[in-house]
């Protein structure tokens, strides 16, 4: 039965790997595997946490070992490169989940409920340090010792810590409950275990952290000093500290927020009985609550707390499935896979494709493409900052520029970063940026969201749009309904070929181009 169930979730997280093929966040690739190709390959970007040392290496390190062994057997092409490293990514989020299973007591609910979480399909595949987070959270609650003595729970937990170290938040909570209930003195098992075993996974990260950043570095001591004490995550965005409450955690748990809250009620009012779900109710507020004093807030920080949720909300079904008629359990249950499969599908198929559909097709066409002075390409992305990945996906030493969005490190006054400034006056920042002579010093290929090109049709004059993505059914702000990659022509040429659409399959009518204006661009 174990090895079946393993089986199982590793072939749903292996169809989640080609079934996802949407964009979530730019750390899934800025902070994983163009830091891996950076290793690999020696060229890419970095990001400034790496400059800065706010990041750890032992995770991309990983994906560059792999990125590595493609290169010495010649496979190393733009297809392994991003398929692979979500294929190692979907195999350990199986075993966590087979873990998380045994910890549940191998219940049918808690394989239910985990197999069809929407969240945790759309996010098990994807190369972040959230994902790796919520994994490693959930093979250590599988061996926390609720009735025994056991640390083994503490090496994932340290593990965890230094290659995010937030991810130490829930187990505050957990932690203080087990050093509690030990029947060892409190400084023994603080000194022999949690010290030693932090000391000894602190090691192997600080070692390999300061081998690649080139000197002593404790990343998980400038992650904090830069993110809390400092508060640069706020330049990233804001909100109100009650948001986890009503959007973050609801949309995590998505159709499970009723029966959770049901879960949590019963737990509240019988702790006593309910001792398990009520420590890891405990654990799931105070991370709640720690995250919701912090200005900056994502979803996806509150995928590691996901476990803990379904685990109350499965024991609770199960034990309402005792006294529930078989009608309404198979209509419970229907409910829920078809709300799931829903909000799954369309994040994975449809929402936010477009700046990932975009990068195959750059990467074919700048492997070859030789402009009228036989420059290679030069690409130049108008985008907010990092809304697409970058060489992991082209893997060609190409030209590149991207508008930048670091934070004000060096504090000064009345900072604006690059893409700010871009957005304030597109044509002011191009007139400002972009050479004029030769014609061959422009870049060779722009790409930008559609909403975009009214307000550079000057510039836009001497480039052919030559392909359309689709994006998003919700465009807002700077991000369009559609990616267009536009293609700069001899103005004194022949026209060149028209340009080729590509739609989600929910999109019905073909997208129309606007006219272009057929001045030439004139700073």
């Amino acid at each position: 039965m174990g090895t079946k169930t393993l089986w199982l979730f590793g072939a749903v997280r292996i169809a989640s790997v080609f079934i996802v093929s949407t964009w979530f966040v730019p750390d899934e690739y800025w902070q994983s595997l163009e830091v891996a190709h950076k290793l690999a390959f020696d060229y890419g970007h970095l990001t400034w946490e790496w400059t800065a040392g706010i990041r750890s290496y032992a995770y991309p390190a990983l994906f560059a070992g792999l990125y590595k062994l493609l290169a010495l057997c010649g496979l190393d092409t733009v297809e392994l490169l991003t398929l692979l490293p979500r294929v190692l990514q979907a195999c350990l989020s199986a075993y966590a989940d087979y873990r998380f299973h045994v910890w549940c007591k191998r219940s049918k609910w808690s394989l239910f409920l985990l197999a069809f979480s929407w969240c945790w399909f759309f996010v098990a595949s994807r190369t972040l340090a959230n994902t790796l987070e919520a994994s490693l959270t959930m093979i250590a609650l599988s061996h926390f010792p609720w009735n025994s003595e056991c640390t083994r729970f503490l090496w994932p937990v340290a593990l965890s810590f230094f290659v995010r170290p937030t991810s130490v938040i829930p187990w505050v909570p957990l932690c203080l409950y087990h050093i509690k209930k030990s029947s060892h003195p409190t400084w023994e098992l603080v000194l022999k275990r949690y010290l030693l075993i932090g000391v000894l996974t602190g090691a192997l990260c600080v070692g390999i952290d300061s081998y690649f950043h080139g000197s002593l570095v404790f990343t998980w001591y400038e992650f904090l000093k830069y993110n809390v004490l400092k508060g640069v995550g706020s330049f990233y965005g804001e909100h109100p500290w009650y948001w986890y409450l009503y959007a973050g955690l609801p949309a995590v748990l998505g159709v499970y927020v009723p029966p959770f809250l049901l879960a949590a009620y019963e737990t509240v009012r019988h702790r006593q009985v309910y001792r398990e779900r009520a420590i890891l109710l405990c654990s799931v507020f105070f991370t709640v609550l720690v995250y919701s004093l912090l200005s900056h807030k994502e979803f996806r920080f509150l995928v590691p707390v996901l476990p803990m949720c379904l685990y109350i909300t499965a024991d609770y079904l199960a034990r309402w499935s005792r006294k529930a008629s078989s009608k309404i359990i198979w209509l419970t249950a229907l409910l829920f896979v078809a709300a799931n499969g829903l909000m799954a599908g369309y994040t994975a198929l449809v929402h936010q494709r477009g700046t990932l559909d975009v990068m195959p097709y750059l990467a074919t066409n700048a492997k070859d493409y030789r402009d009228e002075f036989n420059n290679p390409a030069k690409v130049l992305f108008l985008m907010p900052c990092h809304s697409t990945p970058l060489y992991s996906h082209l893997h060609q030493n190409v030209s590149v520029r991207f508008l930048r969005c670091e934070p004000n490190l060096t504090d000064q006054p009345n900072y604006v970063d690059e893409a700010d400034q871009f957005y304030d006056n597109p044509m002011g920042w191009i007139r400002k940026n972009l050479p004029v002579h030769p014609l061959s010093a422009l870049p060779s290929h722009v790409v930008a969201f559609d909403v975009l090109e009214p307000q550079i049709k000057d510039f836009l004059s001497i480039y052919q749009e030559r392909a359309t993505f689709f994006h998003t059914d919700y465009p807002a702000g700077r991000v369009g309904g559609y990616v267009k990659v536009y293609e700069r022509f001899d103005p004194n040429a022949a026209p060149v070929a028209a340009s080729t659409t590509t739609n989600a399959p929910s999109v019905v009518d073909e997208y129309e181009n606007e006219g272009e204006d057929d001045s030439i661009y004139n700073p």
